[in-house]
């Protein structure tokens, strides 16, 4: 359903990235939304405002009942984007669909959708187990376990040893300090998901995929933020109202 604007049809729709969340991983995603454009030059990609506001409380913390709501920034960085013109809302952030949903729809903002874009991606691919490496938050919430359920897909989730591994890579990758051993870890972790039967493995937090190398997990790693890119390349640049899978509107 992409399609490369000409200035003859419906101009594409303004997308706003509600970043920051953290700053690598929104870098990492409006790089893959380039790479995922079917542009010819500037004047045919997608048209973004990004809000990278890394002040937002850890939305993990707070979906584990240990830290502030997020809410309230997260809201914030959703009003800033709708007074700029976005009509399509993104957020690089697995774990912050547990908030951003009941604000997209506020706003009248469509949301494009990670989790749902993700859980698409592995139905139509027919997967019917996938591991999960995400942030405790993610795992407690149940986003992408719930998703997966809804297409008949069933989840593998770390150990609690596992995670451990998992919340210090994640935590390396924002704070910049990431090491062999971090990738080891990570690489471990998603080989033990495959051994316990899960065709494709999820990199269902946005910091994973900087830290994972991918050649080292026996089984595909699906990475969310490309999909979510090439997702929302289709919608803006379909321009007009939608109703691609993957996208809900208010």
């Amino acid at each position: 359903m992409t399609r490369i604007h000409d200035g003859q049809d419906r101009p594409p729709r303004l997308v706003g990235v509600l970043g920051g969340m953290g700053p690598a991983a929104t870098a990492d995603f409006y790089g893959k939304l380039v790479e995922e454009t079917p542009a010819t030059g500037d004047q045919s990609h997608v048209p973004v405002v990004i809000w990278a506001d890394p002040r937002v409380p850890d939305r993990s913390l707070s979906l584990l009942g240990l830290g502030e709501d997020p809410t309230p920034q997260l809201q914030r960085g959703v009003r800033a984007l709708k007074r700029a013109g976005c009509e399509v809302l993104v957020v690089p952030c697995n774990t912050a669909h547990a908030f951003v949903p009941r604000l997209a729809d506020e706003a009248g903002l469509e949301l494009v959708s990670i989790v749902e874009v993700t859980a698409d991606a592995l139905a139509s691919a027919g997967v019917t187990t996938a591991g999960l490496l995400a942030t405790s938050g993610t795992l407690h919430s149940g986003l992408y376990a719930d998703a997966l359920r809804e297409r008949d897909i069933a989840a593998v989730k770390p150990s609690d040893g596992e995670q451990r591994q998992v919340s210090a890579a994640i935590a390396a990758v924002k704070s910049g300090t990431v090491t062999a051993g971090h990738r080891t870890a990570l690489a471990e972790v998603a080989r033990s998901l495959a051994e316990r039967g899960a065709e494709r493995v999820v990199a269902a937090c946005t910091e994973i995929v900087l830290a994972l190398d991918s050649r080292r997990v026996p089984v595909p790693v699906l990475d969310p933020a490309r999909l979510l890119a090439r997702k929302v390349a289709a919608v803006s640049l379909a321009g007009g109202s939608t109703r691609i899978a993957g996208a809900t509107r208010p």
